[in-house]
């Protein structure tokens, strides 16, 4: 009979010790605007656009296996032209941490955080940045047209190292175990940023031109700023528009021919079909057609393919030096 006490005491004790470890981990308090992550769980992320997605990555290290990260955009789609679904919306409202651009394509986001749940944080690229990062986009061409607050922010690499930093430091909030870690990652990438940054400098400094001609949408804004580049662009930031009208073809038609530019600059995006009726315009059968990605519209087979912000970023440093010969 005693061996049998003895037995049910310790299977109660054992139990008795399990249900208080899960309570422990149960009661975490909420720290700032999100929760601190217990032993057994990791972080819920979403990311809107890929920049941010893979800064986190970059950030988390290993601890990605412990974390979900989603990368919300991931079939394509323009940032401008996305609509939410209901399966989005959801995925965001059960995030703990959600980083978003911020800027005009994002107005949608607003209503999902309002169903988010609690402990639920938001790092909004724009909020991070504050307006002295922010950039007015005025038609160089239409000097009539009012200006418009550029939301591209992530294509300058001075930015990018700023948000990693608000990244790494939400992280570490959150999951405090694990900061040392996260700070470290943070300073190895913000080291790759600044090397990248500082080619450009330099790239720029050695070039027989200082500006650039977009012939299509113009979210390079930021980039060309950093390094006191001028520019005109056939449409401003990421316009609706699609067609060109003939005063903008001869307008930068001339430009092309006045500054002896090599070529024209187009995004990813584009049919180069205003670059070659500006070039065709312009007399100039030897320009070229520079391709610089503003990783607008990646899709997860990109992902899975090693597509990453510096990779591309340096790919537009290419870009940009064959446009400024």
């Amino acid at each position: 009979m005693k061996k049998i006490l003895s037995v049910l005491m310790a299977v109660l004790l054992i139990i008795a010790v399990f249900s208080a470890c899960k309570s422990t981990e149960k009661a975490e308090e909420n720290v700032s605007a999100g929760k601190r992550v217990s032993e057994t769980e990791g972080l819920k992320i979403v990311a809107t656009t890929f920049p941010q997605y893979d800064w986190l990555r970059e950030v988390l290290g290993e601890h990605i296996e412990n974390t979900e990260l989603i990368l919300l955009i991931d079939d394509g789609v323009d940032l401008h032209s996305f609509q939410p679904t209901v399966e989005d919306i959801a995925k965001v409202s059960d995030c703990d941490i959600l980083v978003y651009t911020g800027g005009e394509s994002d107005g949608w986001v607003q209503d999902a955080i309002k169903t988010a749940k609690k402990g639920f944080c938001a790092i909004s690229l724009v909020e991070t940045l504050g307006n002295e990062g922010m950039h007015e986009h005025p038609h160089e061409h239409e000097p009539e047209h009012e200006h418009e607050v550029d939301e591209h922010v992530w294509l300058s690499l001075k930015n990018a190292g700023i948000i990693c930093k608000a990244i790494e430091e939400k992280l570490s909030e959150l999951d405090p175990k694990n900061a040392e870690d996260y700070r470290k990652n943070a300073e190895v990438y913000l080291e790759k940023l600044s090397k990248l940054d500082s080619e450009y400098e330099t790239a720029v400094s050695i070039a027989s031109q200082n500006t650039v001609i977009f012939a299509d949408r113009f979210p390079f804004i930021y980039l060309l700023d950093d390094y006191g580049l001028n520019y005109y662009a056939a449409f401003s930031g990421c316009s609706a528009e699609t067609e060109a009208s003939f005063e903008t073809i001869a307008f930068l038609s001339d430009k092309l021919s006045e500054l002896g530019l090599s070529g024209l600059v187009v995004i990813e995006t584009s049919d180069k079909s205003i670059a070659r009726a500006i070039l065709q315009n312009s007399g100039s059968d030897k320009g070229e057609i520079f391709v610089m990605d503003s990783m607008q519209s990646v899709t997860l087979t990109d992902v899975k393919a090693g597509y990453t912000y510096l990779g591309t970023m340096e790919k537009n440093l290419e870009a940009l030096k064959g446009a400024l010969k």
